[in-house]
């Protein structure tokens, strides 16, 4: 369980931090060519990459989660299954009485 907790954060964080730091770059021209384009293609292209990133950051996520284990068979816990055999097993009059009961006390 904690390594999904890991993954989704991981995943969350990426999908914050990658995009912020695309555009950063290219509006400061930090990236190689960056200061070679005009402001409206740095805008086009930063904003263009920054949806991308958030996108893969999303398939990988995916990915991750498509490859943890399916095939783990959960059991429930024996005092809880023991206790509901034990309901399942109970007569019913036991329960009719005690409406009955009820249902006298009221009309009386």
């Amino acid at each position: 369980m904690a390594g999904v907790i890991h993954k989704f954060l991981f995943a969350s964080i990426a999908m914050w931090i990658a995009p912020i730091v695309i555009l950063y770059g290219f509006n400061h021209h930090i990236f190689p060519g960056s200061s070679e384009l005009s402001s409206s293609s740095v805008t086009l292209i930063s904003g263009f990459l920054a949806v991308i990133s958030v996108n893969v950051v999303i398939v990988i996520y995916i990915v991750l989660a498509m490859k943890e284990p399916a095939n783990l068979q959960h059991q429930p816990d024996p005092s809880f299954l023991a206790a509901a055999k034990a309901s399942i097993n109970q007569p019913m009059s036991s329960t009719s009485n005690s409406e009955d009961a009820v249902i006298r006390e009221k009309t009386d």
